[in-house]
């Protein structure tokens, strides 16, 4: 995108519901970045957000006439159609989780950008959290034994609620995957509370992964944990802290004739640039845009990502079966 170089990246957002009006309005945030335009299927929806960011609702056409890149914020089933057409019209695309809705489609999707050059970067957000940027630097050093990630939350006071493995635990198959740079060797898992609390645990080498995802807890948890054989990291995403525990050890105490117990270990708390990872993420993609480089998270992650979710939802929807069969 060398000829853009000295102009403003023409940014657009297709699909302006609750998660892409947010990325119009960090685009018309970012520096050396136009909101050239929104789009959306309910053309109230579309005007309501061009006005509330100074720009333009128009036809999904006009979009990729305008910009040179776009999020695409659709429905998945739409995905694939979607981030074709854009492709097609030579236009970088960030598309939001999963990249679609088969694994078939997404490598299609990924052989098209190869083929025309561009970029296309699947929204993993979390990977844009600075304090999983701060532990992803730390682990390259680590002898990792296990990691541990809940992502856990109350009921949405709404219907329809969507497969909590795809919505919620598909952030941390994403981060664990890239953590490790691996797939994992096996896979197994359960549920329950129709399917809004589930639990997987993948086997690497040498390497446990245990992870859970409910909309059923009465608290909002977002933690990861590393255990490595040289420290235990514990990853805060709401906060954006890292604690590393180092130098565990026992021992007991005499005081006045009594022997008492006390463990100690040495507490390390890296700094972390804190920002929103949203603004990192699209930081990162108009950059990639512009330099026509690799994207941080790319559309082989994506693909990754949406093999494991799958198999981790038919595992656990066989389970459901065959309990309702016994039942």
């Amino acid at each position: 995108m060398n000829e853009t170089s000295s102009r403003p990246i023409r940014a657009g957002v297709i699909g302006v519901g609750s998660m892409g009006e947010n990325h119009a309005r960090v685009y018309s945030e970012l520096q050396d970045v136009e909101l050239a335009c929104v789009a959306d299927h309910d053309e109230e929806v579309a005007r309501r957000v061009a006005d509330a960011y100074a720009t333009d609702a128009v036809a999904f056409e006009t979009v990729l006439e305008r910009c040179d890149v776009v999020t695409v914020a659709v429905p998945t089933r739409a995905h694939y159609d979607v981030v074709s057409d854009c492709l097609n019209a030579d236009v970088h695309v960030l598309v939001e989780k999963p990249i679609a809705e088969t694994t078939e489609q997404g490598r299609a999707l990924a052989e098209l950008a190869e083929e025309r050059g561009l970029v296309l970067q699947v929204g993993h957000i979390e990977r844009f959290n600075p304090a999983v940027q701060t532990v992803t630097d730390l682990v390259e050093d680590l002898d990792v034994i296990s990691v541990e990630a809940e992502r856990l939350g109350p009921p949405l006071d709404r219907t329809a609620l969507g497969n909590v493995v795809f919505d919620l635990m598909v952030h941390d198959l994403d981060i664990v995957a890239s953590l490790l740079e691996d797939q994992p060797d096996s896979v197994t898992a359960t549920e329950t509370e129709s399917g809004q609390y589930a639990t997987a645990t993948l086997e690497f080498d040498d390497v446990v992964a245990s992870l859970t995802a409910s909309r059923v807890t009465q608290k909002k948890v977002r933690t990861l944990t590393v255990t490595a054989r040289e420290c235990l990291v514990e990853v805060d995403y709401l906060e954006q802290s890292v604690l590393i525990h180092r130098d565990s050890y026992p021992e007991y105490l005499t005081d006045d004739g009594k022997r008492r117990y006390r463990h100690e270990s040495v507490v390390e708390r890296p700094r972390v640039d804190n920002g929103e990872p949203l603004r990192h993420e699209l930081e990162s993609f108009v950059e990639a845009a512009r330099n026509d480089s690799e994207p941080v998270v790319t559309a082989e992650d994506g693909i990754r990502a949406l093999e494991m979710v799958q198999t981790i939802d038919s595992l656990v929807t066989e389970e459901t079966e065959k309990r309702e069969v016994e039942a």
